[in-house]
């Protein structure tokens, strides 16, 4: 177990798989980017600056903007290498489930998970005994 900072602990399992805690303070969402950008481009060699590194970054900040907003406590993060791209899964202590709205121009805001859809190939939901647990999987370019 590796801590990144004074609220966030992660653990490296190999090349294809790591995993994160955060205490879902105001620093959790930054923390958990930083972590998938490390992810990526240190631990599998992807640019910075590639359409994948991008959508993986976002879906992290949304997932865990929701975790820290909606849940209120604890979350964690796991990112896995798939062959056919990025598996993000995100962990939280809420029951419940997230709500797609209509795409909405002139909503301000909770357009969070109308973005991760947008960008993901595939998306699933689970109630845990806990909480429940988002999965997101990012195809590579």
């Amino acid at each position: 177990m590796i801590g990144t900072s004074h609220d966030a602990a992660s653990a490296w399992a190999g090349e294809a798989w790591a995993g994160a805690v955060y205490d879902g303070g105001p620093g959790s969402i930054a923390e958990a980017r930083g972590f998938a950008t490390e992810f990526l481009v240190d631990r599998h060699g992807f640019d910075p600056a590639s359409e994948t590194v991008g959508a993986v970054r976002l879906v992290v900040s949304e997932l865990v903007t929701n975790a820290c907003k909606y849940a209120h406590g604890p979350c964690a993060v796991d990112i896995e290498r798939i062959p056919s791209g990025v598996e993000v899964t995100v962990w939280d202590s809420s029951t419940a489930l997230p709500l797609a709205r209509a795409a909405d121009p002139g909503r301000v805001g909770q357009h969070g998970l109308e973005i991760v859809l947008a960008l993901c190939e595939g998306f699933t939901v689970e109630r845990e005994p806990v909480g429940k647990r988002v999965t997101v999987r990012v195809s590579c370019a």
